[in-house]
């Protein structure tokens, strides 16, 4: 437990919260479900409830094998051991309650995939990054809101998980806007690397040139999108 708690894994125990959060996928017989994190399997069988099929994937070979023993009964379930990152499995929904290190990677992962919605858990302070604007704007929440339609919609109190964190959690709603390719993520992080420098500067690094006294954190999430493209092209 000990490894785990230093990945940053809080296992969800609240059985109302995770009936909450398969509701809120609006799950069909249509849908292909994938699930990053099987964990303790609290989510598992509620997703195969509802979908045409489920695809779960786990790191932890000892919970993956525990997932295995405990839901061999389930006809529409493929579990998978290994890094859901690197899946190529196709799907309509996401639905992912993640270890916190994994958030940014979770976000800038399925912005780059083709679903329709995806509903996901990250620690309270980072669901506020993803929404920040202006002097606080991030590169994480330029791809996000370029990527997806974003709305939170749980609030989890820490309690609510087993160990308990040191704090509170996020349900987040997405709904698919854009798909964002690899390269287009690597640079506006890139550019967010040097948030501090005016505009002209920073191009100058790319090869462009521009007379902006502007700052990244004085343009929209949009406009930053669109240089990222100019730059990457």
């Amino acid at each position: 437990m000990k490894k785990r708690q230093r990945l940053g894994q809080h296992f969800l125990q609240s059985q109302n919260i995770a009936k909450s959060i398969v509701e809120s996928a609006k799950i069909t017989k249509n849908d292909t479900v994938l699930e990053i994190g099987t964990g303790r399997g609290i989510l598992t069988p509620l997703l195969c409830a509802h979908a045409k099929s489920v695809v779960s994937i786990e790191a932890d070979s000892e919970l993956y094998s525990e997932a295995q023993a405990q839901f061999s009964n389930l006809p529409n379930l493929e579990l998978v051991h290994g890094d859901g990152f690197k899946s190529d499995a196709e799907f309509t929904v996401f639905v992912s309650n993640l270890p916190y290190s994994q958030s940014r990677k979770a976000i800038e992962w399925l912005a780059q995939k083709k679903f329709s919605r995806a509903v996901v858990m990250v620690q309270k302070e980072f669901s506020e990054k993803l929404f920040s604007e202006s002097h606080d704007i991030r590169a994480v929440s330029v791809i996000a809101n370029y990527a997806f339609d974003m709305e939170p919609i749980i609030n989890v109190g820490k309690a609510n998980f087993n160990p308990p964190p040191k704090v509170d959690s996020v349900v987040l709603y997405l709904s698919h806007k854009n798909i964002v390719p690899k390269e287009l993520i690597k640079t506006v992080n890139h550019l967010f690397s040097y948030r501090r420098k005016t505009l002209g500067n920073v191009l100058k690094k790319f090869g462009q040139t521009v007379q902006s006294t502007k700052r990244l954190e004085e343009l929209s999430g949009d406009e930053i999108i669109k240089i990222a493209k100019q730059v990457t092209q």
